[in-house]
């Protein structure tokens, strides 16, 4: 038999004498009631006074009983003002000796979000979460959540809870053991934590694995066990720090899917760190690009993707084509074609390139001119009569070919010497129209596939 054959159950008993049922729970009911210390915060947690019992309500004085028979407000007024965010960050900074990780940073996060911080390392993101959990304190601003400043409110007290990239997990406890340990500590009756353990365990698809030591688990099970120890507490707000980031990628990606579904199930708001691109397009609905302590931009990932408001946005999510000039005319529109109007752009390395007239006023001095490689098509003739409207080409020699499966990449060097990439779709199986080294190419685009941004 393997080890959990020859594990005696150790599952607790009632009161009669017979083994405790996990009672179901409502998952509209998840509130919390304090976060969950991990090893690196346990010591200054345990020192902190445990929660007196709650006090019975006393009966209502006689002067209520003539409004407690008052018909019962309807659903309509009970319901919460969706315009009010659950978290409202107010020009929160933080440093560390003379250097600034989070800088006069602001945002609002909506009750039920899911929501994805981005940046490269030592961008800030990481200290921001750890002020949400009560780790860190801030040196300026406030963070509110449902209204209430939470600044002063210690880790285990806070309605937050943090999920750390290396899971945290306590080796000398079972898988039961340590999805019960914050429960423990806040004094639940125990047949209340045998339930919400029950619920955990099922909802995370550990079943079975109760008794197992997180050596015994692999790197997603162990994974699961921090996603269900972090969600026992009832948190408001679930933080992320990058936590597939151990997983290889077919695990990755289908924990992604996991962690989605849970977070539309539970209704709970999520705030996930992560410097991978595509996981935070892929499970976020709001993605928040951090750069040096500040928001660059936090938008919805299409529109983060396809209408940056920064050249450094643009460089930093996906790949990007960018040429440098100016707006010929003053920046005046030129009318080409019966009724598009059109905005040319002069290049030092591309030339006149033609873009539709952007939706934000651009200033008269230095602009950019970024494509996607995707948007880029190659042939060797230049498009048809039927792409009249493909009014950027460019002509030069493919220099590089890398297929990757779905798409097939290419580096084309333009004859002004600039290096130009595009990305086209693999639609055929045994495609005969791919471009080799060393052909001569054109490389064209149509106006709407270009973003024009000041430098």
């Amino acid at each position: 038999m393997g080890f959990l054959g020859d594990m005696a159950d150790e599952r607790p008993e009632n009161e009669a004498g017979e083994p405790a049922k996990p009672e179901p729970l409502a998952l509209e009911t998840l509130k919390a009631e304090t976060v969950n210390p991990e090893p690196a915060e346990l010591e200054a947690a345990a020192a902190a006074p445990m929660a007196d019992e709650p006090a019975k309500a006393e009966p209502p004085p006689p002067e209520l009983a003539k409004a407690e028979a008052q018909p019962a407000p309807s659903k309509a007024e009970l319901a919460p003002d969706l315009d009010i965010p659950l978290l409202r960050i107010e020009g929160v900074a933080k440093k560390f000796g003379n250097f600034r990780a989070v800088d006069q940073l602001s945002l609002e996060i909506r009750a039920g979000e899911f929501l994805a911080l981005l940046g490269p390392s030592g961008c800030g993101k990481t200290t921001l979460l750890r002020m949400l959990a009560g780790f860190e304190t801030p040196d300026e601003g406030r963070i509110l959540l449902d209204g209430r400043d939470i600044a002063p409110i210690p880790p285990h007290e806070r309605p937050i809870n943090m999920m750390f990239q290396n899971y945290a997990l306590f080796p000398h406890l079972s898988v039961h053991d340590n999805i019960a340990f914050g429960l423990k500590r806040a004094r639940i009756p125990k047949s209340e934590i045998e339930a919400r353990v029950a619920e955990m365990v099922a909802l995370v698809k550990l079943e079975g694995l109760e008794k197992r030591k997180p050596d015994q688990l692999s790197g997603g099970q162990r994974q699961r066990v921090a996603l269900a120890r972090s969600l026992a507490r009832r948190p408001q707000v679930l933080l992320l720090d990058e936590p597939l980031a151990a997983l290889d990628k077919k695990l990755r990606e289908s924990t992604q899917v996991e962690l989605m579904e849970l977070q539309r199930r539970l209704g709970l708001t999520f705030i996930i760190v992560t410097h991978d691109q595509e996981e935070a397009m892929t499970m976020a609905g709001r993605i928040g690009v951090m750069n040096a302590g500040r928001l660059e931009q936090v938008a919805p990932p299409r529109e983060l993707y396809e209408a940056p408001r920064s050249r450094w946005v643009a460089e930093f999510v996906g790949d990007i084509n960018v040429f440098e000039g100016g707006l010929d005319r003053g920046g005046t529109p030129a009318t080409i074609g019966p009724s598009n109007s059109r905005l040319a752009v002069a290049t030092r390395e591309a030339g006149t390139i033609y873009v539709a007239e952007p939706r934000q006023p651009i200033g008269k001095g230095g602009v950019c001119v970024a494509i996607r490689p995707e948007k880029i098509k190659l042939t060797g003739r230049g498009p048809t009569s039927d792409n009249s409207q493909a009014l950027n080409r460019l002509e030069g020699v493919v220099t590089d070919v890398s297929y990757l499966g779905g798409v097939t990449a290419y580096k084309v060097k333009l004859d002004s010497g600039a290096v130009l990439r595009s990305s086209m779709a693999n639609t055929a199986r045994l495609d005969v129209d791919t471009c080799a080294v060393n052909q001569r190419v054109v490389a064209w685009f149509l106006p709407e596939d270009c973003v024009v941004l000041e430098r």
